[in-house]
């Protein structure tokens, strides 16, 4: 290197310092400090006791770990594609071009980034079965409303109805993905005879792929770390029907105080999600489609 090549090296590394230490201290650090105590016995107010894998070997005999696992898989599952689908069919639907679509958008969106505890609250008006407004709505069409979130039946679908709520992000994503798709494709699509189910399964989907891609990953991560929803309108209940796997993580952790437990939790949280990622990426190479891929 130059000296004028190391000087711009130097300031370089000057200026990304803040950001190495702020990851180190706060991330990095944290992170290999939760691996440490996992395998320790430390509830916060006495000193860590070496125990080794003993955390990891009690997770295999313990039901609430088995069924936090359940629930958040059973969520993940239904959820994930619901709001998948229902994101894209709003999107396909703000596609158009009809007057006021903007504010249909801005509609959409908002409740998105709404705070989540205000949107549980919310939620729990709504469910409840007494007074809520979606009961009353079912009386009037001579149906009588469930118990919802009394319910150890209707609990986890009524959680994952409420998801649906959040789908702005990802109708925003879906709507830049079809803005993308040329239009020169529908125009020989229309010349060939294909009706609108045609062009949607032959060209909308393929085109999106990407997206859908990058919206699964996201949304598999995202449903595997449920906690706000679960912790405000149910704590788990009833008889833990609604116990999410992050909500047990953080009752361990920070209700009973099992921290080193609550670590080996984490850790398996990490590699289930790792696992299901890797998984969605070795399956991509069969259904996502890269406009500009070249094979050689």
């Amino acid at each position: 290197m130059t000296r004028r090549e190391r000087r711009e090296a130097i300031e370089g590394y000057i200026a990304i310092l803040p950001w190495i230490i702020g990851f180190i201290v706060f991330m990095a650090g944290p992170i290999l400090a939760s691996f440490l105590v996992s395998f320790c016995d430390w509830s916060i107010l006495k000193p860590a006791r070496w125990i080794g894998t003993q955390n990891y070997g009690t997770l295999v005999s313990d039901p609430l770990f088995w069924q936090s696992l359940k629930v958040t898989f059973i969520y993940a599952i239904v959820s994930v594609p619901l709001g998948l689908g229902t994101a894209l069919a709003v999107a396909l639907l703000l596609n158009q071009k009809v007057k006021g679509l903007a504010g249909f958008r801005t509609i959409f969106y908002l409740p998105s980034v709404m705070p989540l505890v205000a949107v549980s609250l919310v939620w729990m008006w709504i469910y409840n079965p007494k007074f809520g407004i979606l009961n009353f709505f079912l009386g009037k069409l001579g149906i009588s409303g469930p118990e919802w979130l009394q319910s150890t039946t209707w609990v986890l679908p009524a959680l994952i109805i409420m998801s649906l709520w959040g789908i702005g992000g990802g109708m925003l994503i879906f709507l830049a993905g079809l803005k993308n798709i040329p239009f020169e494709l529908y125009e020989a699509a229309i010349v060939d005879g294909a009706n609108s189910w045609q062009k949607f399964r032959s060209i909308t989907l393929p085109m999106l792929s990407p997206t859908i891609f990058f919206l699964l990953v996201m949304g598999t991560i995202g449903s595997f770390q449920v906690f706000t929803q679960a912790f405000v309108m149910t704590e788990g209940g009833p008889l833990n029907a609604s116990l999410f796997y992050v909500l047990y993580l953080y009752m361990q952790g920070f209700r009973w105080f099992h921290m080193g437990y609550a670590s080996s939790l984490s850790w398996i949280l990490t590699l289930i999600i790792l696992l299901c990622t890797l998984i969605i990426f070795k399956s991509s190479a069969a259904w996502v489609y890269y406009e500009a891929e070249v094979k050689r």
